[in-house]
């Protein structure tokens, strides 16, 4: 399904990274702390393969590969800062939800 593809943990920080201009695979890896480059590289074909970012390759001496977010994929850039936005706003909401399910499940 697209949207677990989307919605999924990494693919959004990738997006979120590339949202400033292309970067080359083992800048977008520094600068998602955690990722494994199994994971990313999953990550990138994933976006790459649904068209919301592209992959140049640089023909330089080693040769490198650069990513960019494609224009289908600036379409959600307004979508995820919503998103992210009702996260900031309701985690004190989520805290006290958690924390009631924890007592009330014997847990905390």
């Amino acid at each position: 399904m697209l949207f677990d593809q989307i919605a999924d943990k990494w693919s959004m920080m990738v997006l979120a990274v590339l949202h400033a201009g292309p970067l080359r695979f083992n800048a977008i890896r520094r600068l998602l702390e955690g990722v494994t480059q199994k994971a990313l590289t999953q990550c990138l074909r994933r976006l790459e393969r649904n068209g919301l970012v592209s992959r140049r390759v640089i023909t330089t001496s080693p040769v490198a590969v650069e990513y960019e977010i494609t224009p289908l994929g600036r379409t959600l850039q307004d979508p995820l800062k919503a998103l992210y936005a009702w996260t900031y706003a309701k985690m004190p909401e989520v805290e006290q939800a958690r924390q009631a399910f924890d007592q009330r499940n014997g847990k905390g």
